[in-house]
């Protein structure tokens, strides 16, 4: 038996359907999904298999034009991600085309990404587009860059992720797996934690507070009945988020809480106790241990 494994980024526009292709692909929620930008942060690795071949996915910050400095570190590691991997794929959405965004990252693969990595082209969304669209694009991409393939996908219904793993599979080298069979992500849980409760305040919050706040897990045990206790601590930058994310009599916490309560218990399959505290922290922005427990690196922001 000939194993194999290697990584693969993903890289792409803010909601691009990264996230969405990397759960797909490894059949586990592990990264956040919402239909909010810019809500991955970290370098969330994803453990795919297919056959002999052990996939790890790096699902990268999307890519856009930094303005803060927790922008230029989200950039700075969607960046180092790719030149790590052994193979790139490009997401863009189908309806959108190559938008100024998408021409911008496709320069940067010109001259950040090492000569000789294979990059293939994702066309996501596609069942939003007509075909002779979709075949116009397809040109218009390779035009703009020698990609290795291109696939046509649907990462929200499955639609062509197959052929795109089976291909992603017989590139990776030869070599040992890197992780056990059974692990679906090198995230600590206490990260998974933090993110499923973070995506429940975007999904809940208005438009600019979810990039004003950050989510540590500070306590996790393990109980003797079998379910586990998990204190989380969320910094906001000002005093005015703090009331927005409590809301009226602490109802909006409430409900925050109590959906990232269900996910959790779901995702480790036994009983989960979650006690959140809002904390404001003016410079949390600039605070390079809050960049640490997010996976980035603060000097990268500079």
């Amino acid at each position: 038996m000939t194993t194999r494994a290697g990584f693969v980024a993903l890289i792409g526009e803010p909601n691009a359907g990264k996230s969405t292709l990397l759960n797909r692909m490894v059949g586990a929620k592990v990264s956040i999904v919402t239909h909010k930008v810019q809500t991955t942060r970290a370098r969330i690795r994803g453990v795919a298999m297919a056959g002999e071949a052990q996939i790890i996915f790096v699902d990268t910050p999307g890519l856009f034009r930094p303005r803060r400095r927790l922008d230029r570190a989200m950039v700075a590691a969607a960046w180092g991600g790719a030149a790590d991997a052994e193979v790139i794929v490009l997401l863009i959405e189908a309806h959108r085309g190559l938008t100024e965004g998408a021409k911008a990252i496709v320069e940067g693969l010109t001259e950040r990404v090492p000569k000789g990595t294979p990059v293939a082209l994702a066309i996501n969304k596609i069942d939003k587009v007509k075909a002779e669209g979709l075949l116009a694009l397809t040109h218009e991409m390779n035009e703009a860059y020698p990609f290795a393939k291109t696939f046509m996908i649907s990462a929200e219904r499955g639609y062509g992720v197959e052929d795109l793993r089976d291909w992603l599979a017989a590139e990776m080298p030869e070599g040992p797996w890197l992780y056990p069979e059974d692990q679906i992500a090198d995230l600590p849980m206490r990260m998974i934690a933090a993110e499923i409760t973070r995506e429940k305040l975007t999904l809940r919050l208005h438009e600019e507070l979810p990039y004003q706040l950050t989510v540590e897990t500070e306590n996790w045990e393990d109980r003797k009945d079998g379910s586990t206790r998990i204190d989380q601590l969320i910094y906001v930058a000002r005093d005015g988020h703090k009331g927005i994310i409590l809301g009226k009599g602490g109802e909006t916490i409430k409900g925050i809480s109590t959906a990232a309560r269900a996910e959790l218990s779901e995702f480790l399959g036994h009983t989960v106790h979650l006690f959140l505290q809002v904390k404001v922290r003016e410079n949390w922005l600039d605070e390079a241990e809050r960049y640490s427990e997010m996976g980035l690196d603060f000097r990268d922001g500079d």
